[in-house]
């Protein structure tokens, strides 16, 4: 199935509907730190946390740790960030089970170096309406996963943690 990381997320009940999502498409979820709350924080279990024992949510101290446990799980890693100005748009990507689909914290997106790391030739855009900023991060998630995910026949990723 697929992998979605978050860098370091900001929002608590973006990350709890992620987590949900999670469980609900068979997909597993990586945090990158420092996240921009706890994890055990209310409104994060409100918004999702109660799913959290029906998905595989993994919590990395900086984005090399995770790009190195994404490796070691599975080779070879592909990614695809998601940001605006990618050279694509996301549904034009041909996403494969095992696909890491990267997304940056709500404020600030992707950091340069990131997308240095990961490839220009990886990142896909949504299309919006000209001059607005960006989608909700866990409705750009959704729509990204679940795009992935009928692509590849909506078949059952492993089951939960």
């Amino acid at each position: 199935m697929f992998r979605i990381v978050l860098f370091e997320p900001e929002i608590p009940p973006n990350t709890g509907n992620v987590i949900r999502l999670c469980a609900n498409t068979g997909a597993e979820l990586h945090l990158v730190r420092p996240l921009g709350f706890d994890l055990e924080r209310r409104s994060l279990r409100r918004a999702g946390l109660d799913y959290r024992w029906m998905a595989r949510v993994h919590v990395h101290d900086h984005f090399a740790a995770c790009e190195a446990a994404l490796r070691e799980a599975r080779a070879p890693l592909r990614w695809v960030a998601i940001e605006t100005g990618g050279l694509r748009r996301y549904d034009e990507v041909r996403y494969q089970p095992g696909d890491a689909l990267l997304f940056g914290a709500e404020r600030r997106g992707l950091p340069p170096a990131v997308i240095l790391r990961v490839g220009a030739e990886a990142v896909a855009t949504i299309p919006m309406q000209e001059g607005n900023r960006s989608l909700n991060l866990s409705n750009a998630v959704a729509l990204v996963v679940y795009e992935a995910w009928r692509q590849n026949g909506f078949r059952a990723g492993p089951p939960g943690p």
